[in-house]
């Protein structure tokens, strides 16, 4: 399929056949039983190994087109596929195969006085329709995943990767076929005109749920346009809370780690709240910390009193994800004065307060409103894996359906059971 010479009609109709499959594998993989995806993933994974000279000879056709686009450094980094990210790659596989399987699991089964009994059952959403940037990485991560939890799945990578991309879905296809499935369960798709992304998050007869994944540009658009539910969060402006009641070391190495133990990640600290009572003791001893590993820090004008080399913070700087090594800083006069912050600035990702004061972590965690609340934690521990997920298709910030990593759990659904022996209503 040529993506240059395609009409949007034929582009309409691509995706209109594309939906009908995945519908039609659904059921098959919602049947499956548990060993026949695990055989699925792990076949899936010794392919994607035994494919590495190809898998990077189809990379580096990306990496060449990239840098001829201009292309940044850190964008072709994530782009790369080397001999570790394969290995990886697969064993993340295999850590998907090793996870318990949520499908069909029956919760609350409870009896009632007519005789039955009603429980939940765990069921796979259906079609899940995946949108995502760069790492082709991504492609075997969100296929593992959906096909775990028994649903099929959409892929559309970046037109950047689109040689790697279609690689690792030939691995995928193989290893779906050679266990029994239909190998439409994991479909990539072909093109790279964004017209397919706008079919994809409207095909509401074939898809039930969309997943972007990517910069705040991308989900923005998606979360607009869409009519297909989707999963999401579009920024991360973290915050970790200094309380005059905290243990002072554990103040400065969470704070330090929330901040510098990455710099581009959705999880990491953005906004350091600081109480007014502690602040002349914690923050220079933090603060040089923070310069000795070249961030910028922009504060608030008691925080440019207390530290020289601070930038005076203006109101965007509270409203920003930096995604880099730029941290704002603000005195407050306590709880009240941080949980009123958060509440104005945070993106409901992840916040932190640290204490020792338990009625004032106990307050925090009931009061501040987001996805992931911490006590005395990094906010990088937000993440699926550390959560013991096992892996995530990404995090959401919404409150349905899934909310916080969304892991295999959070691609399923829950119906209603009821077990009779012949009873009737009265």
């Amino acid at each position: 399929m040529s993506a240059n010479l395609q009409s949007e009609f034929d582009i309409q109709a691509y995706m209109q056949a594309v939906g009908k499959k995945a519908r039609a594998a659904a059921r098959l993989v919602a049947a499956a039983e548990a060993g026949v995806k695990n055989t699925a993933l792990i076949t899936i994974a010794n392919k994607l190994e035994a494919s590495a000279a190809i898998l990077q000879t189809e990379n580096q056709k990306d990496l060449q087109a990239g840098k001829a686009n201009g292309l940044s450094d850190a964008m072709l980094d994530r782009l790369e596929l080397t001999a570790d990210g394969i290995t990886s790659m697969a064993e993340g596989l295999r850590q998907v195969a090793a996870l318990a399987d949520p499908v069909g699991e029956i919760s609350d089964l409870q009896y009632r006085p007519s005789g039955i009994q009603v429980g939940r059952m765990r069921v796979p959403l259906g079609v899940i329709g995946i949108i995502y940037e760069s790492r082709p990485n991504v492609t075997a991560d969100a296929a593992a995943l959906c096909l775990k939890s028994g649903n099929a799945t959409i892929l559309r990578g970046g037109s950047e990767a689109i040689h790697s991309n279609q690689a690792i879905a030939h691995c995928i296809q193989e290893g779906l076929q050679e266990a029994g499935l239909p190998a439409d369960a994991v479909q990539v798709i072909e093109t790279t005109d964004r017209t397919a992304v706008g079919e994809l998050i409207r095909m509401q007869d074939y898809v039930d749920v969309i997943v972007p994944r990517g910069g705040k540009g991308l989900i923005e658009r998606i979360s607009k346009e869409a009519t297909v539910p989707v999963i999401k969060h579009l920024d991360g402006i973290c915050h970790v809370y200094i309380d005059d009641d905290a243990d002072l070391e554990k103040a400065i190495q969470v704070s330090f780690n929330s901040k510098t133990q990455r710099y581009g990640t959705c999880n990491t600290m953005e906004t350091l709240l600081v109480a007014e009572a502690i602040a002349k003791e914690v923050l220079p001893e933090l603060c040089g910390m923070f310069s000795e590993k070249g961030v910028e820090l922009r504060g608030c004008e008691t925080t440019c009193n207390i530290i020289a080399d601070a930038k005076p913070a203006t109101d965007e700087d509270w409203d920003t994800e930096y995604l880099a090594p730029i941290l704002s800083i603000r005195v407050i006069k306590g709880l009240d004065e941080a949980i009123e912050h958060i509440e104005l600035h945070s993106s409901r990702h992840t916040d932190t307060i640290i204490t020792e004061n338990y009625s004032k972590s106990r307050r925090f965690l009931r009061e501040v409103d987001s996805s992931s609340v911490m006590v005395n934690a990094s906010t990088r521990f937000a993440d699926g894996f550390e959560y013991g997920l096992g892996a995530e298709i990404g995090i959401s910030t919404d409150k349905l359906h899934a909310r916080g990593p969304v892991g295999l759990e959070g691609l399923t659904t829950l119906k209603f059971v009821v077990l009779g022996d012949g009873q009737t209503r009265k």
